[in-house]
């Protein structure tokens, strides 16, 4: 077994090694500087190539994805907002992969992270022997991505405290970081091209740690919105929970009668949306997050509760017991909606599938 076949989840640069030496050996456009490949090399790379083999890895508008390129050609950083689970943080990866090579350098915001964390801190046994100096400097994210060129990913910045935040304004704007600690010769360092920020924040998180007006005018600003088409969130989550099957030693797939009742569950109880184009209205909207993401585990559950527990595939009854604990979590009104749903919606479909789903809703909790 190679060691990327070891790896959980292997990261864009590592998953998609082979597509991005082909995009950059065959990528004749012009960079700007400090890309690995072009614009149009990187939307490639992104939305899919078929006459080069390149997948499709997001389901996402073009005109945004090239708005996305463009943000960050210019050298804005770029935040990208929405819903949690509508792969804001996929899209990201992707981004700093088409840019820079590699998405390692990036910063997870929470209520525990300190400034050090982002930008550097230091070996105190060589601070103590030896003073401060480049050898002691330990660099974090933000100081790599400046001295090597590259793009820092900043997940949910919104949950960072507002001084960790705020950090962030001189390298955005000035391009340049002050290491006080340092003598003369080494106590600024200056982005080499390249350099930039993409941010994730979830607007459900808004209140949380809203950014200052001085870091949002840092940004430009796009929305990740959910995926709209019932065609394209089956395939998706088709091919997510799949690769992950396969990952985990299940010789079987997910029956595509069950990812239909999946999606379709979720796309009903998102509220405000219709089902699978049936004309049905939406019920009410739940707080927990029915994100296509979500879907993606659901899946991935059924598929290993199924061929672990009983070596098989697959059935509705595995996926009222898989998405139980999804939805319901602890929110009494959400278990309450839940069990509504299926008296009210799931037993007026049409199918043997749909049948077999309504009659397993005594496994709800």
């Amino acid at each position: 077994m190679s060691e990327q076949q070891k790896m959980q989840r292997p990261p864009a640069e590592i998953q998609y090694a082979e597509q991005l030496a082909l995009l950059v050996k065959q990528d004749n456009q012009p960079r700007p500087p400090g890309w690995v490949l072009s614009l149009n090399a990187a939307r490639r790379f992104i939305l899919g190539d078929e006459k080069l083999g390149i997948e499709r890895k997001i389901v996402a508008d073009v005109a945004s994805i090239e708005r996305m390129l463009v943000t960050l050609a210019t050298g804005r950083g770029l935040m990208l907002v929405g819903e949690p689970g509508t792969a804001k943080s996929m899209l990201s990866e992707l981004l700093a992969t088409a840019i820079s090579g590699t998405s390692s350098l990036t910063i997870q915001g929470g209520a525990s992270i300190t400034e050090d964390q982002i930008k550097y801190s230091w070996n105190y046994a060589l601070l103590i022997n030896e003073g401060p100096s480049l050898k002691a400097l330990v660099p974090a994210p933000l100081y790599q991505g400046m001295r090597d060129g590259k793009v820092v990913r900043f997940e949910e910045i919104t949950r960072a405290p507002l001084e960790v935040q705020d950090c962030l304004l001189g390298m955005l704007s000035d391009r340049v970081m002050t290491i006080p600690e340092l003598n003369d010769d080494h106590n600024l360092l200056y982005a080499q091209e390249g350099f930039n920020i993409i941010g994730t924040a979830n607007t459900r998180d808004r209140g949380v740690n809203e950014m200052s007006a001085a870091l949002k005018r840092r940004f430009d600003f796009e929305t990740v919105f959910p995926i709209m088409d019932f065609q394209q969130e089956l395939e998706l989550v088709a091919t997510a929970a799949n690769r992950l099957l396969e990952k985990s030693a299940i010789p079987h797939t997910v029956p595509v009668e069950v990812l239909e009742l999946l999606v379709t569950t979720f796309r009903d109880l998102r509220g405000n949306e219709k089902s699978a184009g049936k004309g049905d209205s939406a019920m009410d909207r739940l707080t927990a997050v029915m994100s296509t993401a979500e879907a993606v585990n659901v899946a991935h559950a059924v598929g290993v509760r199924a061929w672990f527990l009983e070596q098989r595939s697959g059935q509705p009854a595995d996926l009222v017991e898989c998405i139980a604990g999804t939805v319901v979590k602890d929110n009494a009104d959400d278990r309450a909606k839940l069990r509504r749903y299926f008296e009210q919606k799931v037993a007026k479909k049409p199918g043997n599938h749909w049948r077999a789903y309504y009659e397993a809703r005594h496994r709800l909790p």
